[in-house]
C-alpha cells in the first residue's frame, strides 16, 4: 500500500509505501511444465515453463499474470523448471492495494525457488514489473513489485524510482494506517492511467526533461498534472520526515494536500472517493487520501493507533449512508516483503 507518492513512479520520482499484512501464497513443487489452479477464481492455467507461451493466449484471466512472469524470469535466465501449484490471495482485487504485483511477485519466487535460481530482488522486481506491462498492456512504475520484495516490517520504504535506492523509514508506534476500500473497483487498463502516463511523458519533452522528476514547480506551474508530479515529490521527503520524528499531525496535512492534488490538479479521484476521505477526516483521521492510481478503490487514512477502529468505524457508516456503497475496512500492519515459506522440519 502506498502511503504517499502517486503517480510520480513513472515519473522517477519518490514514493513512500509499504508492504502489508496480505497475502498471496503458491505451493508449489517441481512439475515438467507451469500449472497453477486458483482457489480464489477457480481455473487453472498450464504454460511451457520455458517461457514461450504467449501471455496473451493463456486463460483464464489470471494466467496473462503467470504466463508473463515465466516469460520475463526465462529471459533473465531461469532454468525451465515447471511447478505444479496452487495459489490463493487475500489481497482485495481492483482495490489499489497491489493485488497483481502481489500474485506476480508469488509466483516469481516459486518459480525461482523451485528451480533453485536466486535473482537479486531488484532483477525479480523488474521482471515482474515488465510482466504486469506484458499481461496487461499498460506500462506501469516499478513500485508495487519493489515494495512487495523489498518490504520491511515496522517501516514504510521510501523509494528513489530513478536509483532505485531504498530508505526504511520507521512507523511510530502511536501510528495506525487503514485502508478503506470504497467499494468502487477499477483496472488501470480501463482507466485514465495511460493517458495521464503519455501527458507527462510529452511534457516532460516539451520542458527537455528525461522525466519530471527533474522539472521545477516554477516551469510546470501552469500545468496541472506537472504541478502534482513536482509538489507530490517533496510531499513524499516531508512525509518521510514527518514518520521519522512521530509528527502526525504533520503526516496528516501532507495526506490531505496529495488528496487535493490528486483531485484537482491529477484528476484521477472519484466523487466516492472524495466522500470517503471527507468522512475519515472527519471522524478524526489525522489525514487520508486515495492510495493507488485512482478511479476507485482504496483510500489510506493515518490516524493515532488508539482511536483508528472507531474512527473507522464512523467514517464508513456515514460513508455508507452517503453513497449506498458498501466500504471494507483493512487495518494495515507493515510486514517484511515477500520470499519462501519452509514447512516445517
Amino acid at each position: 500500500m502506498n502511503l504517499i507518492g502517486d503517480h510520480t513512479d513513472y515519473n522517477d520520482g519518490f514514493v513512500l509505501p509499504l508492504a502489508i499484512d496480505r497475502w498471496c501464497v503458491v505451493a508449489a513443487h517441481g512439475s515438467p511444465t507451469v500449472r497453477v489452479h486458483s482457489l480464489d477464481v477457480g481455473g487453472m492455467v498450464e504454460v511451457a515453463a520455458d517461457g514461450s507461451t504467449e501471455p496473451e493466449t493463456a486463460a483464464p484471466g489470471f494466467g496473462r499474470y503467470v504466463a508473463a512472469v515465466v516469460r520475463e524470469l526465462a529471459a533473465l535466465g531461469r532454468p525451465p523448471v515447471g511447478i505444479d501449484a496452487v495459489l490463493a490471495s487475500d489481497v482485495p482485487l481492483g482495490s489499489g492495494l497491489s493485488s497483481s504485483a502481489a500474485l506476480e511477485v508469488a509466483c516469481a519466487v516459486a518459480l525461482a525457488d523451485v528451480a533453485e535460481w536466486e535473482p537479486g530482488p531488484l532483477d525479480l522486481a523488474r521482471a515482474c514489473r515488465a510482466a504486469e506491462e506484458l499481461a496487461t498492456g499498460v506500462a506501469g512504475g516499478i513500485m508495487d513489485q519493489l515494495v512487495s520484495i523489498s518490504g520491511r516490517a515496522g517501516r514504510a520504504l521510501l523509494i528513489d524510482c530513478r536509483s532505485l535506492e531504498l530508505q526504511p523509514v520507521p512507523l511510530p508506534d502511536d501510528l495506525a494506517v487503514t485502508a478503506v476500500h470504497s467499494g468502487l473497483s477499477r483496472t488501470l487498463a480501463g482507466s485514465k492511467y495511460g493517458e495521464r502516463r503519455r501527458a507527462c511523458e510529452e511534457l516532460a519533452r516539451e520542458l527537455g526533461h528525461a522525466s519530471l522528476r527533474e522539472a521545477t514547480l516554477e516551469q510546470v506551474g501552469d500545468n496541472p498534472l506537472g504541478r502534482h508530479v513536482v509538489t507530490e515529490n517533496a510531499r513524499v521527503l516531508d512525509a518521510a520526515r514527518a514518520l521519522e520524528v512521530g509528527d502526525l499531525t504533520r503526516l496528516g496535512r501532507l495526506l490531505d494536500e496529495s488528496h487535493a492534488s490528486l483531485r484537482d490538479d491529477f484528476r484521477v479521484s472519484t466523487p466516492e472517493l472524495d466522500v470517503l476521505v471527507e468522512e475519515l477526516v472527519a471522524a478524526g483521521a489525522a489525514g487520508a487520501r486515495l492510495t493507488g492510481a485512482g478511479f476507485g478503490g482504496c483510500v489510506v487514512a493515518a490516524c493515532a493507533a488508539s482511536r483508528a477502529s472507531s474512527v473507522a468505524e464512523e467514517a464508513a457508516a456515514r460513508y455508507r449512508e452517503r453513497v449506498h456503497l458498501e466500504p471494507t475496512v483493512f487495518s494495515c500492519r507493515a510486514v517484511d516483503g515477500a520470499g519462501p515459506l519452509r514447512p516445517p522440519s
